[in-house]
């Protein structure tokens, strides 16, 4: 699942950021800076040209990561995702029509699960916590690799440089949201299977519930403009994209 409007609000934690070792970015205040910078990369946001750097860059995200769940598991002995062609980098391949049509009506979606059958592993709990992992880790990864191009390639093209910043906080936001231990998000099953078994047993019992709780909970926060998620991820999307792009990431803040 990916979301796009984490950090929108200014009363979502900014000033706690590392952020606030600036007085400014700008002239403006950090929390602004960042704001701005997120609000280019709503999917809802009118310029074309915004269009054409962000969605190849959403899709990119999303397809390193379902890619990532289906080579993992492979890896493992399982190749159910590679006979239902699902360890492709088609990005057509992964994206759900429902989810796609709610990231541009509410700035949440999701894309198709890769398919996975724990039966092939040889040792289930320690390998499906590896698999779940697979995900966030690749969006983890790609952000850090682009942490490093902004530290170190030359930014002389605005264009490159707004891909670079849309590339490093989505994937960012990508891999930490995918963290949470709420279901159906892959750090469910981590800490389903990292629990001891009676409550492992008992957290399993919530699964079929908490997808259309944790729904509500993203349409709440959207519509009552609550910040929820902001407040919780925000502070270490941004932590984390400062530690891998540096002071150039202060910079693109300024596009």
């Amino acid at each position: 699942m990916c979301l796009d409007f984490l950090l929108k609000d200014r009363d979502c934690g900014y000033h706690n950021s590392v952020l606030d070792v600036r007085e400014s970015v700008n002239g403006q205040p950090p929390w602004l800076a960042i704001e701005k910078a997120w609000k280019g990369i709503s999917p809802m946001f009118s310029d074309m040209t915004e269009w054409i750097v962000k969605i190849p860059v959403l899709l990119f995200a999303v397809t390193i990561h379902e890619y990532a769940h289906g080579r993992v598991a492979l890896f493992f002995g399982d190749p159910t995702a590679k006979n239902a062609g699902r360890l492709t980098w088609n990005p057509i391949s992964h994206i759900d029509p429902l989810g796609a049509i709610c990231l541009f009506l509410f700035h949440f979606g999701w894309a198709k699960p890769v398919p996975v059958n724990p039966a092939y592993f040889r040792h289930i709990r320690k390998e499906t916590v590896f698999m779940s992992l697979g995900g966030p880790f690749a969006n983890i990864a790609a952000a850090f690799i682009t942490g490093l191009v902004i530290r170190f390639a030359p930014l002389s093209s605005p264009l490159f440089s707004q891909m670079l910043l849309y590339m490093l906080l989505m994937n960012t936001g990508l891999g930490l949201f995918n963290l949470l231990p709420i279901p159906p998000l892959d750090g469910s099953h981590v800490l389903e299977n990292v629990l001891p078994r009676p409550l492992s047993r008992k957290y399993r019992s919530l699964r079929r519930y908490m997808p259309m709780v944790l729904m509500g909970v993203l349409l709440a926060d959207y519509f009552l403009k609550i910040g929820l998620f902001a407040r919780i991820l925000g502070y270490p999307i941004i932590s984390l994209a400062y530690a891998f792009g540096g002071e150039n990431f202060l910079r693109l803040l300024r596009l």
